[in-house]
């Protein structure tokens, strides 16, 4: 369907009367969407902070979940019965949008406009992300090429370079071939631009000194001795804030039922900390009642992220979470093949169930109040519904079946209602998955154990070497991002449900010194991904008269 309403509200007007912003602090690209000034985002910071509401889900699959259409249908929802709610999501990558998963700005009559701006280029900044990224890199093999008066190890150089594109064909390249002119010969490869660091910097920053701050410290490579060379020695700092200067601003967008949204930043979670800009999270409390907000895939990889690294960093502390479920989605974590996902099946309802119920049991370990979200579906049955209210209901938890994809803001309110109620007490104190004096190798532990159900971690002596080195450096005091499947709670993408008693593979350490968190990469999860035999660009397509048609 067009995720385009009849007519739209001009976002000077919206934000003029829905969030009391003047047309003076506003930078329009056009006349549906427009970036908040900087001038604004400071003044921003005395006001008093509504309530953060995190919308988290179980671990995805091809049947759907709907996490994002969610998000939408909640604000929409809050906003209906009378609370003031502002989204803060995140923006595509166009590695899912031409790949496998499509678009993300919701679906049916919970969803963003103007999608087709959103999901392609929109206001231009994964584009200033990838160019201050990239701009590192020139740099790097640029002062090679010129003396390495640094001392770079060629062959231990980390900084890779990074495109918005799925290309598989990308991972390993050689550059600098072609005589002496283009440079010295070295392997290296391209990470897609959500897994950048420079990603991570920009979601995590609070405005642009911390930004270049943060950008000072970004690793990009080792001395022959093993000292660490940073990007404020090539005289990067600079230049890299200057072409993030306009993407550190949020971008105002409006749901089709006219709710205010913010849409900045966008690391994936299975590669990243997968949350929106700190930045935007804060400005969406400063300017609701209900701040509304998302962590990528299930809860297992952005809900954890979105606790233990964004919260623990920015101090932000949600009042509740929403996990979002399907029928469907819980019978494939049963056993049952997408193709069979709409007949009723009650057994393999239940043993699906336990993902649903992990993913609760995790999040209420770090102290956060939980609603349900039962995303409607047609082929839902009332027997299907019964079940999950019972099984859920025993847990104390409320289940609340959400019909906002087909109805809107109408069809989200007992949501919108079950969620202002589980949000009354106000924030608790977070608890951790980790302390933050555990060693790198114990919080990896940790989260392997808890949130996945693992029996333990292993890593080849290399790589422990690396975790070590890195502990012994100093780093052990940071996060860890852990970047894994998102289709299961082991590092095993066909195993389904609530696994127990594996063992988690850490295959590669990476460290994050800009974002200030280290990153192991576990299983076969790759930092860029390949598009698959039948990508969704095949369906995108632009008519004589301008439409973009086959973005969902």
């Amino acid at each position: 369907m067009s995720a385009t309403p009849a007519a739209p509200r001009r976002i000077v007007e919206l934000a003029r009367d829905r969030l009391g912003i003047d047309e003076a602090d506003l930078s329009p690209h056009g006349h549906l969407k427009a970036k908040l000034s900087t001038r604004l985002l400071n003044a921003l910071r005395t006001r008093p902070d509504g309530r953060l509401i995190l919308v988290t889900a179980i671990s995805p699959t091809p049947a759907g979940e709907g996490k994002t259409t969610t998000t939408i249908g909640l604000a929409d929802g809050l906003n209906r019965i009378g609370q003031r709610a502002v989204i803060a999501l995140r923006e595509p990558s166009l590695g899912p949008v031409f790949g496998m998963k499509g678009g993300a700005t919701g679906g049916g009559r919970a969803m963003l406009t103007p999608m087709d701006d959103i999901n392609l280029h929109f206001t231009g900044d994964f584009g200033a992300i990838a160019l201050a990224h990239n701009l590192l890199s020139a740099l790097i093999d640029n002062h090679i090429h010129h003396g390495n008066a640094l001392g770079f190890d060629v062959r231990r150089i980390g900084w890779r370079r990074v495109v918005d594109m799925n290309d598989r064909a990308l991972r390993d390249v050689v550059v600098g071939l072609g005589g002496t002119a283009n440079g010295i010969p070295r392997e290296t490869g391209f990470d897609i631009v959500v897994a950048s660091e420079v990603m991570a910097i920009l979601c995590l920053a609070d405005g642009i000194a911390d930004l270049k701050a943060r950008l000072a410290e970004i690793v990009v490579g080792h001395r022959g001795d093993g000292a660490p060379i940073r990007a404020r020695e090539l005289g990067a700092v600079g230049a890299m804030a200057a072409l993030l200067r306009d993407a550190m601003q949020p971008t105002l967008v409006q749901s089709l039922e006219g709710t205010p949204a913010l849409v900045h930043g966008g690391p994936f979670a299975n590669i990243a900390h997968g949350c929106n800009s700190v930045i935007a999270t804060r400005s969406a409390l400063k300017l609701g009642d209900y701040a509304v907000t998302e962590a990528g895939f299930g809860a297992d990889l952005g809900a954890e992220k979105f606790v233990d690294i964004k919260c623990r960093a920015a101090g932000l502390r949600p009042a509740a979470a929403v996990v979002v479920a399907t029928v469907r989605a819980l019978k494939y974590h049963g056993g049952v093949e997408v193709r069979d996902v709409e007949r009723e099946d009650l057994g393999a309802l239940e043993r699906g169930l336990p993902n649903l119920v992990r993913h609760l049991d995790n999040l209420r370990a770090f102290g956060l109040p939980c609603v349900v979200a039962i995303n409607h579906r047609a082929h839902d049955t009332e027997a299907e519904i019964a079940l999950l209210r019972r099984r859920v209901g025993e847990m104390g938890v409320p289940v609340e079946v959400a019909r906002h994809y087909a109805d809107g803001a109408a069809g989200a309110e007992g949501l919108a209602r079950a969620v202002v109620a589980a949000a009354a007490p106000g924030p608790a104190p977070l608890r951790f998955a980790y302390e933050d004096d555990a060693p790198l190798w114990s919080k990896m532990e940790a989260i392997a154990t808890r949130i996945y159900g693992a029996s333990g971690i292993e890593a080849d002596a290399k790589v422990r070497a690396q975790v070590e080195r890195l502990q012994a450096d100093g780093y052990g005091t940071w996060p860890v991002c852990v970047a894994k499947t998102q289709y299961s709670f082991s590092t095993d993408p066909t195993l389904r449900g609530a696994p127990s008693g594996h063992v988690v593979r850490v295959r590669e350490v990476r460290l994050a010194a800009g974002a200030r968190f280290v990153v192991m990469i576990c299983g076969d999860v790759m930092t860029m991904p390949g598009l698959p035999k039948v990508p969704a660009a095949h369906a995108i397509d632009v008519d004589d008269d301008g439409r973009i048609t086959g973005l969902f």
